[in-house]
Protein backbone atom coordinates (compact mmCIF):
# COMPACT_ATOMS: atom_id res chain seq x y z
CA UNK A 1 0.00 0.00 0.00
CA UNK A 2 1.31 3.40 -0.88
CA UNK A 3 2.13 5.82 1.92
CA UNK A 4 1.10 8.77 -0.25
CA UNK A 5 -2.12 10.36 1.11
CA UNK A 6 -5.06 9.90 -1.23
CA UNK A 7 -7.47 12.61 -0.18
CA UNK A 8 -10.93 12.30 -1.72
CA UNK A 9 -12.38 15.21 -3.73
CA UNK A 10 -15.06 15.67 -1.07
CA UNK A 11 -15.40 14.42 2.52
CA UNK A 12 -16.42 10.81 2.95
CA UNK A 13 -19.28 10.28 5.36
CA UNK A 14 -18.53 7.83 8.17
CA UNK A 15 -21.79 6.95 9.92
CA UNK A 16 -21.94 5.20 13.29
CA UNK A 17 -25.02 3.13 14.11
CA UNK A 18 -26.00 3.19 17.78
CA UNK A 19 -28.96 1.81 19.74
CA UNK A 20 -30.19 1.81 23.36
CA UNK A 21 -27.51 0.44 25.74
CA UNK A 22 -24.72 0.68 23.17
CA UNK A 23 -21.10 0.67 24.39
CA UNK A 24 -19.94 4.29 24.42
CA UNK A 25 -16.29 3.53 23.65
CA UNK A 26 -17.26 1.40 20.64
CA UNK A 27 -18.45 4.62 19.06
CA UNK A 28 -16.22 7.23 20.70
CA UNK A 29 -12.90 5.47 20.02
CA UNK A 30 -13.29 5.19 16.23
CA UNK A 31 -14.95 8.63 16.07
CA UNK A 32 -11.86 10.12 17.72
CA UNK A 33 -9.56 8.39 15.24
CA UNK A 34 -11.45 9.74 12.22
CA UNK A 35 -11.68 13.18 13.86
CA UNK A 36 -7.91 13.34 14.29
CA UNK A 37 -7.46 12.20 10.69
CA UNK A 38 -9.48 15.29 9.74
CA UNK A 39 -6.56 17.43 10.91
CA UNK A 40 -4.85 16.34 7.69
CA UNK A 41 -5.19 18.60 4.65
CA UNK A 42 -8.61 18.43 3.09
CA UNK A 43 -10.62 17.28 6.15
CA UNK A 44 -11.37 13.96 4.44
CA UNK A 45 -14.18 12.75 6.70
CA UNK A 46 -17.64 13.86 7.74
CA UNK A 47 -18.86 12.09 10.87
CA UNK A 48 -22.47 11.26 11.65
CA UNK A 49 -24.22 9.23 14.33
CA UNK A 50 -27.45 7.46 13.36
CA UNK A 51 -30.03 5.22 15.02
CA UNK A 52 -33.24 3.43 14.06
CA UNK A 53 -35.04 5.83 16.40
CA UNK A 54 -33.45 9.30 16.18
CA UNK A 55 -32.86 11.60 19.13
CA UNK A 56 -30.86 11.10 22.30
CA UNK A 57 -29.78 7.45 22.59
CA UNK A 58 -28.70 6.24 26.02
CA UNK A 59 -25.52 4.16 26.24
CA UNK A 60 -24.99 1.40 28.79
CA UNK A 61 -22.98 3.90 30.87
CA UNK A 62 -25.99 6.19 31.18
CA UNK A 63 -24.46 8.84 28.94
CA UNK A 64 -26.55 9.66 25.88
CA UNK A 65 -25.49 10.56 22.36
CA UNK A 66 -27.64 12.42 19.81
CA UNK A 67 -28.42 10.48 16.64
CA UNK A 68 -29.98 11.20 13.27
CA UNK A 69 -32.48 8.86 11.61
CA UNK A 70 -30.80 5.78 10.13
CA UNK A 71 -33.74 5.34 7.77
CA UNK A 72 -32.95 8.66 6.08
CA UNK A 73 -29.27 7.92 5.53
CA UNK A 74 -28.44 8.02 1.83
CA UNK A 75 -24.89 9.16 1.24
CA UNK A 76 -22.65 7.22 3.64
CA UNK A 77 -19.30 5.95 2.43
CA UNK A 78 -18.75 3.78 5.52
CA UNK A 79 -21.27 2.46 8.04
CA UNK A 80 -19.93 1.25 11.40
CA UNK A 81 -22.29 -0.67 13.71
CA UNK A 82 -21.17 -0.46 17.33
CA UNK A 83 -21.70 -3.11 20.01
CA UNK A 84 -22.75 -3.23 23.62
CA UNK A 85 -25.29 -4.74 25.97
CA UNK A 86 -28.14 -3.56 23.78
CA UNK A 87 -27.23 -5.78 20.85
CA UNK A 88 -29.39 -8.63 22.18
CA UNK A 89 -32.54 -6.50 22.05
CA UNK A 90 -31.52 -4.80 18.82
CA UNK A 91 -31.17 -8.15 17.05
CA UNK A 92 -35.00 -8.21 16.96
CA UNK A 93 -35.33 -4.61 15.73
CA UNK A 94 -36.80 -5.22 12.26
CA UNK A 95 -36.38 -1.59 11.16
CA UNK A 96 -32.71 -1.56 12.12
CA UNK A 97 -31.93 -4.85 10.37
CA UNK A 98 -33.87 -3.79 7.25
CA UNK A 99 -31.86 -0.56 7.10
CA UNK A 100 -28.58 -2.46 7.28
CA UNK A 101 -29.69 -4.71 4.41
CA UNK A 102 -30.80 -1.71 2.37
CA UNK A 103 -27.57 0.18 2.90
CA UNK A 104 -25.05 -2.60 2.23
CA UNK A 105 -25.17 -2.22 -1.58
CA UNK A 106 -24.99 1.58 -1.24
CA UNK A 107 -21.91 1.94 0.95
CA UNK A 108 -18.28 1.32 0.10
CA UNK A 109 -17.82 -0.66 3.31
CA UNK A 110 -19.85 -1.71 6.34
CA UNK A 111 -18.27 -2.67 9.64
CA UNK A 112 -18.97 -3.70 13.21
CA UNK A 113 -17.21 -3.15 16.50
CA UNK A 114 -17.32 -5.88 19.14
CA UNK A 115 -20.81 -7.41 19.46
CA UNK A 116 -22.06 -5.24 16.62
CA UNK A 117 -21.20 -8.31 14.53
CA UNK A 118 -24.39 -9.91 15.89
CA UNK A 119 -26.46 -7.22 14.19
CA UNK A 120 -24.72 -7.75 10.86
CA UNK A 121 -25.27 -11.49 11.25
CA UNK A 122 -28.92 -11.06 12.28
CA UNK A 123 -29.44 -8.99 9.13
CA UNK A 124 -28.09 -11.93 7.11
CA UNK A 125 -25.04 -10.01 5.91
CA UNK A 126 -22.33 -12.36 7.24
CA UNK A 127 -23.59 -15.65 5.79
CA UNK A 128 -20.66 -17.67 4.46
CA UNK A 129 -18.20 -14.93 5.44
CA UNK A 130 -15.36 -14.76 7.94
CA UNK A 131 -15.96 -12.48 10.93
CA UNK A 132 -14.78 -11.76 14.43
CA UNK A 133 -16.16 -10.26 17.62
CA UNK A 134 -15.14 -10.00 21.28
CA UNK A 135 -13.45 -13.29 22.14
CA UNK A 136 -15.94 -13.98 24.93
CA UNK A 137 -18.86 -13.63 22.51
CA UNK A 138 -17.30 -15.65 19.69
CA UNK A 139 -18.74 -19.05 20.73
CA UNK A 140 -22.23 -17.54 20.94
CA UNK A 141 -21.87 -15.91 17.52
CA UNK A 142 -20.83 -19.25 16.03
CA UNK A 143 -23.70 -21.05 17.77
CA UNK A 144 -26.42 -18.59 16.71
CA UNK A 145 -25.11 -18.16 13.17
CA UNK A 146 -23.44 -21.41 12.08
CA UNK A 147 -22.98 -20.17 8.51
CA UNK A 148 -20.60 -17.45 9.75
CA UNK A 149 -16.92 -18.42 9.81
CA UNK A 150 -16.05 -17.01 13.24
CA UNK A 151 -12.37 -16.20 13.85
CA UNK A 152 -12.20 -15.53 17.61
CA UNK A 153 -8.51 -14.60 17.86
CA UNK A 154 -8.44 -11.77 15.33
CA UNK A 155 -8.42 -8.01 15.99
CA UNK A 156 -10.32 -7.36 12.80
CA UNK A 157 -11.39 -9.35 9.76
CA UNK A 158 -12.17 -8.06 6.29
CA UNK A 159 -14.50 -10.01 4.01
CA UNK A 160 -15.08 -7.94 0.88
CA UNK A 161 -16.81 -4.72 1.88
CA UNK A 162 -17.69 -6.13 5.30
CA UNK A 163 -15.29 -5.53 8.19
CA UNK A 164 -15.71 -6.89 11.73
CA UNK A 165 -13.57 -6.17 14.77
CA UNK A 166 -12.99 -7.51 18.25
CA UNK A 167 -13.89 -5.99 21.60
CA UNK A 168 -14.16 -2.29 22.48
CA UNK A 169 -10.72 -0.77 21.79
CA UNK A 170 -10.38 -2.91 18.66
CA UNK A 171 -12.71 -0.36 17.10
CA UNK A 172 -9.74 2.03 17.13
CA UNK A 173 -7.62 -0.58 15.33
CA UNK A 174 -10.42 -0.91 12.79
CA UNK A 175 -10.59 2.86 12.24
CA UNK A 176 -6.82 3.09 11.84
CA UNK A 177 -6.87 0.32 9.24
CA UNK A 178 -9.56 2.19 7.32
CA UNK A 179 -7.65 5.47 7.55
CA UNK A 180 -4.55 3.68 6.27
CA UNK A 181 -6.50 2.34 3.32
CA UNK A 182 -8.06 5.74 2.53
CA UNK A 183 -5.24 8.18 3.20
CA UNK A 184 -2.05 6.13 3.42
CA UNK A 185 -0.15 4.50 6.28
CA UNK A 186 1.73 7.68 7.15
CA UNK A 187 -1.54 9.41 8.05
CA UNK A 188 -2.75 6.37 10.01
CA UNK A 189 0.55 6.27 11.91
CA UNK A 190 0.30 9.98 12.71
CA UNK A 191 -3.24 9.48 14.03
CA UNK A 192 -2.09 6.56 16.19
CA UNK A 193 0.78 8.62 17.55
CA UNK A 194 -1.62 11.43 18.46
CA UNK A 195 -3.91 8.96 20.22
CA UNK A 196 -0.92 7.27 21.94
CA UNK A 197 -1.88 3.86 20.58
CA UNK A 198 -0.18 1.42 18.23
CA UNK A 199 -0.79 2.02 14.53
CA UNK A 200 -0.62 -1.76 14.32
CA UNK A 201 -0.52 -3.61 17.62
CA UNK A 202 2.56 -5.69 18.40
CA UNK A 203 1.15 -9.10 17.66
CA UNK A 204 -0.46 -8.15 14.41
CA UNK A 205 -4.04 -9.40 14.25
CA UNK A 206 -4.14 -11.51 17.42
CA UNK A 207 -6.47 -10.53 20.24
CA UNK A 208 -5.01 -9.94 23.69
CA UNK A 209 -4.12 -12.91 25.84
CA UNK A 210 -7.37 -12.25 27.70
CA UNK A 211 -8.74 -14.48 24.94
CA UNK A 212 -8.64 -17.20 27.56
CA UNK A 213 -9.35 -14.92 30.55
CA UNK A 214 -7.40 -17.19 32.87
CA UNK A 215 -8.51 -15.47 36.05
CA UNK A 216 -12.23 -15.33 35.23
CA UNK A 217 -14.50 -17.29 37.53
CA UNK A 218 -17.11 -17.50 34.78
CA UNK A 219 -15.04 -19.72 32.53
CA UNK A 220 -15.57 -23.43 33.04
CA UNK A 221 -11.91 -24.25 32.46
CA UNK A 222 -10.35 -21.37 34.42
CA UNK A 223 -8.65 -23.76 36.87
CA UNK A 224 -7.26 -25.86 34.03
CA UNK A 225 -6.03 -22.76 32.19
CA UNK A 226 -4.21 -21.63 35.32
CA UNK A 227 -2.65 -25.09 35.65
CA UNK A 228 -1.55 -24.98 32.01
CA UNK A 229 0.13 -21.63 32.57
CA UNK A 230 2.14 -23.13 35.43
CA UNK A 231 3.19 -26.20 33.41
CA UNK A 232 4.06 -24.75 30.01
CA UNK A 233 7.21 -26.87 29.78
CA UNK A 234 5.31 -30.11 30.37
CA UNK A 235 3.36 -32.37 28.03
CA UNK A 236 0.16 -30.43 27.29
CA UNK A 237 -1.37 -32.81 24.77
CA UNK A 238 -5.15 -33.18 24.59
CA UNK A 239 -4.79 -36.56 26.30
CA UNK A 240 -2.90 -35.01 29.23
CA UNK A 241 -5.27 -32.05 29.53
CA UNK A 242 -8.32 -34.31 29.43
CA UNK A 243 -6.89 -36.35 32.33
CA UNK A 244 -6.29 -33.15 34.30
CA UNK A 245 -9.90 -32.11 33.63
CA UNK A 246 -11.18 -35.61 34.51
CA UNK A 247 -12.93 -35.94 31.15
CA UNK A 248 -12.70 -38.15 28.11
CA UNK A 249 -10.54 -36.76 25.32
CA UNK A 250 -13.45 -36.34 22.93
CA UNK A 251 -15.75 -34.63 25.42
CA UNK A 252 -12.94 -32.43 26.70
CA UNK A 253 -11.88 -31.23 23.24
CA UNK A 254 -15.48 -30.43 22.29
CA UNK A 255 -16.39 -28.72 25.58
CA UNK A 256 -13.17 -26.71 25.72
CA UNK A 257 -13.63 -25.36 22.19
CA UNK A 258 -17.26 -24.44 22.90
CA UNK A 259 -16.35 -22.64 26.13
CA UNK A 260 -13.28 -20.71 24.98
CA UNK A 261 -13.74 -20.44 21.22
CA UNK A 262 -10.39 -22.14 20.49
CA UNK A 263 -9.16 -25.72 20.41
CA UNK A 264 -6.98 -26.97 23.29
CA UNK A 265 -3.95 -27.06 20.97
CA UNK A 266 -4.43 -23.43 19.95
CA UNK A 267 -4.93 -22.44 23.59
CA UNK A 268 -1.65 -24.11 24.56
CA UNK A 269 0.15 -22.39 21.69
CA UNK A 270 -1.29 -19.01 22.70
CA UNK A 271 -0.34 -19.47 26.36
CA UNK A 272 3.20 -20.46 25.44
CA UNK A 273 3.50 -17.56 23.00
CA UNK A 274 2.21 -15.08 25.60
CA UNK A 275 4.75 -16.33 28.12
CA UNK A 276 7.54 -16.23 25.54
CA UNK A 277 6.59 -12.72 24.47
CA UNK A 278 6.73 -11.50 28.08
CA UNK A 279 10.12 -13.18 28.50
CA UNK A 280 11.39 -11.49 25.33
CA UNK A 281 10.44 -8.10 26.71
CA UNK A 282 12.41 -8.82 29.87
CA UNK A 283 15.44 -10.00 27.90
CA UNK A 284 17.10 -13.40 27.52
CA UNK A 285 18.16 -15.76 24.79
CA UNK A 286 15.51 -16.91 22.33
CA UNK A 287 16.69 -20.53 22.52
CA UNK A 288 16.36 -20.62 26.30
CA UNK A 289 12.97 -18.91 26.21
CA UNK A 290 11.73 -21.46 23.67
CA UNK A 291 12.83 -24.30 25.97
CA UNK A 292 11.30 -22.85 29.15
CA UNK A 293 7.96 -22.01 27.57
CA UNK A 294 7.47 -25.48 26.09
CA UNK A 295 8.15 -24.81 22.42
CA UNK A 296 11.24 -26.99 22.65
CA UNK A 297 13.20 -25.29 19.90
CA UNK A 298 13.38 -21.75 18.43
CA UNK A 299 11.98 -22.81 15.05
CA UNK A 300 8.69 -24.01 16.56
CA UNK A 301 8.46 -20.78 18.53
CA UNK A 302 9.21 -18.73 15.40
CA UNK A 303 6.39 -20.41 13.47
CA UNK A 304 3.96 -19.82 16.33
CA UNK A 305 4.92 -16.14 16.58
CA UNK A 306 4.41 -15.62 12.86
CA UNK A 307 0.97 -17.26 13.05
CA UNK A 308 -0.12 -15.32 16.13
CA UNK A 309 1.78 -12.05 15.94
CA UNK A 310 2.68 -11.74 12.28
CA UNK A 311 6.41 -11.46 13.03
CA UNK A 312 9.25 -13.67 14.34
CA UNK A 313 10.41 -13.41 17.98
CA UNK A 314 13.36 -11.11 17.24
CA UNK A 315 11.13 -8.60 15.46
CA UNK A 316 8.49 -8.73 18.21
CA UNK A 317 11.20 -8.10 20.82
CA UNK A 318 12.43 -5.02 18.93
CA UNK A 319 8.87 -3.68 18.73
CA UNK A 320 8.23 -4.25 22.43
CA UNK A 321 11.48 -2.56 23.46
CA UNK A 322 10.71 0.52 21.39
CA UNK A 323 7.04 0.76 22.34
Amino acid sequence: MSNTPRFPPKPRTIAFVIFPDFQLLDAAGPIAAFEIANHADGAPYRLRVVAATPGLVRSSSGISMPAEALGRLRDADTLIVVGGQGTRASMTDAALLASLKRLLPRVRRMASVCSGAFLLAAAGLLEGKSATTHWRQAPRLARLFPSVKVEPDRIHVRAGKLWTSAGVTAGIDLALAMIGEDLGEEVATAVAREMVVYAKRPGGQAQHSALLDLDSQNVRFAKLNAWMREHLGDDLSVERLAREAAMSERNFARAYAEETGVTPAKAVERLRADAARAALERGGQIQEIARKTGFGDPERMRRAFIRLYGAPPAAVRRTLRHA
